[in-house]
């Protein structure tokens, strides 16, 4: 009786090997398929010169300063006595051709941009946040304008080179 019990047991150790084999070779399997899809992958993307194109497309051109000649003067009464703001503006813009296209709007653009400074209250402009919410808007203006009568946004943003309240 002890042969066979002997007998029975070396089968079991067989099942368990084959299972153990049967298990690394899956996670082999899984491995090279991983591996292989990784490279697959890799490479049909290398291959592709389009993204890099768009890249190049992408990349932002230099910036082009135009500053807006004379300064704006506004007239504010505040408490029965006069007050002023003087202000200059920059135009940032990253083409010089469009631009070009967009000074033949500048009556247009500083009639508006004095109507708004006109419009102002002198004690919001007294504060940091009051000054940058008008350079927003003195922005959308310009853009304002500049959609109408080009079509496309000129300028990225108007910058304040001197603000005076006094």
């Amino acid at each position: 009786m002890a042969k066979s019990d002997d007998a029975a047991t070396p089968p079991a150790g067989k099942g368990k090997l084959k299972l153990i084999l049967l298990i690394v070779l899956g996670l082999l399997l899984a491995i090279g398929a991983s591996v292989g899809g990784t490279w697959y992958i890799m490479h049909s993307s290398a291959s592709k010169p389009a993204p890099a194109a768009e890249a190049a497309t992408n990349v932002k051109q230099p910036a082009i300063f135009e500053q807006m000649l004379p300064a704006f003067v506004a007239n504010y009464n505040q408490n029965g006595r006069q007050r002023y703001l003087q202000v200059s503006i920059t135009l940032l813009a990253r083409n010089q051709a469009d631009l070009d296209a967009l000074k033949v709007h500048m009556p247009v653009i500083r009639n508006n941009l004095v109507m708004l400074f006109s419009g102002q209250s002198f004690d919001s402009l007294a504060t940091p946040v009051g000054q940058e919410m008008l350079r927003q808007k003195v922005t959308a203006s310009v853009q304002e304008v500049a959609q109408k009568e080009l079509g496309k946004v000129v300028v990225e943003q108007a910058l304040f080179t001197n603000f005076v309240l006094q």
